[in-house]
């Protein structure tokens, strides 16, 4: 497929689907489990739950911490894709993986190594969305140069990496396994042209 055209169907999705899945992830975050009122639990919804924040933090708050999503995505999916191809070709050169019947362990290890590698290089900005996007009526953090400006001074630059082992674990095999589906895909797709 034409390279133009998979980069622009990526920035597409990059914008499209991310400004309207956000408001979903906003709910699904707030409903499964940031109560800790049992009795505020039991009567929670959907419904009951978008209105509590339409109410207390505007619509807007829907799509908090979006832009440093969008900012985050390019680079991540940038350093996947390109990590993968690298590490598709180390994995190439290591004896016994060369051989065409350990295609599937490379494209697996080469995932996960470009999940991982990807995750580690863009995880200060996923701190950044998580601490925009989850303020509340308070607003400490002022955007995202701020954000990190403030994380640095106040936590020293490890505060930015807070949480990444739990992410890796699982960015390692999901990134893995997507990778290697596309790339299973892909092969099947071009033997049947």
């Amino acid at each position: 497929m034409n390279p133009t055209v998979l980069f622009l169907g990526h920035i597409t999705h990059m914008f499209m689907i991310k400004c309207v899945i956000r408001a979903c992830d906003i709910l699904i975050r707030q409903v499964a489990g940031m109560h800790s009122d049992a009795a505020a639990l039991r009567k929670c919804s959907i419904w009951h739950e978008a209105s509590r924040i339409v109410r207390e933090e505007g619509f807007g708050a829907f799509w908090k911490g979006n832009l440093v999503t969008i900012v985050h995505r390019l680079p991540y999916s940038a350093m996947s894709f390109y990590s993968y191809e690298r590490y598709k070709k180390l994995l190439g050169m290591v004896p016994g993986l060369d051989d065409p019947n350990y295609v599937s362990v490379v494209r697996l290890l080469g995932g996960g190594l470009a999940g991982v590698t990807a995750a580690s290089v863009t995880y200060p900005l996923d701190v950044v969305r998580t601490r925009l996007a989850t303020q509340k009526t308070t607003r400490y953090y002022k955007g995202i140069f701020h954000t990190l400006s403030t994380i640095c001074r106040e936590e020293s630059g490890r505060g930015l990496y807070k949480g990444l082992g739990a992410t890796l674990l699982g960015v390692g095999p999901g990134i893995a396994i997507s990778f290697y589906v596309y790339e299973s895909l892909r092969s099947h797709w071009q033997m049947e042209r």
